[in-house]
């Protein structure tokens, strides 16, 4: 697994701002076709995110199928208990079924851009490169923000190897 962080400059608000881009990226034993499927599941998100992340979606539950073009709010809560960031705006802006890649912008009170961009790219038949590119803005706190993302976004790839080892048929934990 590799992560890295940098700084970039982005505008936000008509200004320019220091933002930082987190990319976190691994090989996972999965065919191509297979995980293209469970990443537009809200059941994967809520298998991956376990442990370190909690949504409360506003409206009951996230779509069962994510949609582009689709905007979903929610409250989170940091490792399951610690209410974080007010309300959390998704908007899925893109799903490239081709170049299988899932765009999305996102933002709450603390976190002012939270640009997520998921790539998956065939290695093998068995094999996909995964990818989480995060742009992230908040602020004074853009490195704290950025510092936890990457230890979050590591533990959603070590996840994923779990997803890669269960059979096809089963439910995620």
């Amino acid at each position: 697994m590799k992560a890295n962080i940098e700084k970039i400059k982005i505008n936000y608000k008509g200004k320019k701002v220091t933002a930082h881009k987190l990319i976190v990226s691994s090989e996972i034993p999965i065919d191509i076709n297979t995980a293209w499927e469970k990443v537009q599941t809200s059941a994967l998100l809520e298998f991956v995110i376990k442990g370190k992340l909690k949504f409360k979606p506003a409206g009951g539950s996230f779509p069962e199928i994510w949609k582009q073009g689709s905007t979903v709010k929610a409250r989170m809560n940091l490792y399951g208990v610690i209410p974080f960031g007010g309300v959390h705006t998704l908007v899925v802006e893109e799903i490239d079924n081709k170049n299988k890649v899932i765009q999305s912008r996102e933002w709450d009170d603390f976190a002012k851009v939270w640009d997520h961009r998921i790539s998956l790219k065939k290695l093998s038949d068995s094999d996909v490169h995964y990818e989480d590119e995060i742009i992230i803005y908040g602020g004074l706190l853009t490195g704290l923000i950025s510092l936890w993302a990457k230890s979050f976004y590591k533990h959603r790839q070590r996840r994923w190897q779990l997803v890669a080892r269960e059979s096809a048929g089963q439910a995620f934990n």
